[in-house]
């Protein structure tokens, strides 16, 4: 039987990139999303849609008790389309809320079903600051002020939920500031960008690999230092769809 992969938040813009990479690599994929208007565009992608919100824990276990999946991949975030700048500051707690409590039913709902491995979505831009180029062994800034610390302390939940959790073998990716189709960039921006493309591709890898532990994922000359991704993933922040 084909190793199955529940993507939850499959219908945003990492899962979009993510879908067609995992069934063209042989998995059969479940994608979450808890709006019943976006299960055809997952159908037309391939996978099997699973309409369910991640804070009804029960209707999650029960999901996911019911697909049995090997590996889960945790693509969800809260954020207005367009990123738009008048909804941002309610994002930030929006997708606070999302990472621990969010994260927290995932995780159990994985452990329930039987899985084996979690991949989850993380940020770049999180660490405490000091000397950079960053690297996974630097201290998250989780004493931050602001939507900052909502942010940080999100983060740190959610990593400690993965990372920890019972009988998973747990990874994290610390995305960088993603941009391209569906993000609402254009362009790279910010301290460490990342084309969405790419950041599909690593949790493809991660997957593939079977690595544990945390990893920046994050274009070259960013503020944070991809290093070993690059090596024990084998992972290039260049990779897009239309060389496969």
């Amino acid at each position: 039987m084909a190793h199955r992969v529940f993507v939850a938040g499959a219908s945003g813009a990492i899962g979009t990139a993510l879908v067609p990479l995992l069934i063209a690599a042989g998995y059969t994929v479940f994608g979450s999303t808890r709006r019943v208007e976006r299960a055809k565009k997952l159908e037309d992608a391939g996978a099997t849609p699973v309409v369910v919100d991640v804070f009804d824990a029960l209707a999650l276990r029960n999901a996911l008790l019911h697909i049995a999946p090997q590996t889960v991949i945790h693509q969800l975030t809260d954020l207005p389309p367009g990123l738009d700048p008048a909804r941002m500051a309610q994002a930030v707690t929006a997708n606070a809320r999302i990472r621990d409590e969010g994260t927290r039913n995932l995780v159990a709902a994985a452990v329930s079903a039987g899985s084996s491995r979690m991949i989850a979505q993380s940020i770049a831009w999180a660490y405490r600051p000091g000397a950079t180029p960053y690297d996974e062994s630097c201290p998250l800034d989780i004493d931050a002020q602001g939507t900052r610390g909502t942010s940080v302390r999100g983060v740190a939940a959610l990593e400690q939920h993965v990372l920890e959790a019972r009988s998973l073998t747990g990874t994290v990716l610390r995305y960088g500031q993603i941009y391209g189709p569906g993000t609402g960039a254009d362009s790279a921006a910010g301290s460490s960008p990342l084309h969405v493309e790419a950041a599909a591709y690593a949790a493809l890898l991660a997957l593939q690999r079977g690595k544990a532990g945390v990893y920046n994922i994050a274009e070259d000359a960013a503020e944070v230092s991809s290093a070993k991704a690059k090596r024990e993933l084998a992972w290039s922040p260049d990779w897009r769809s239309v060389q496969h």
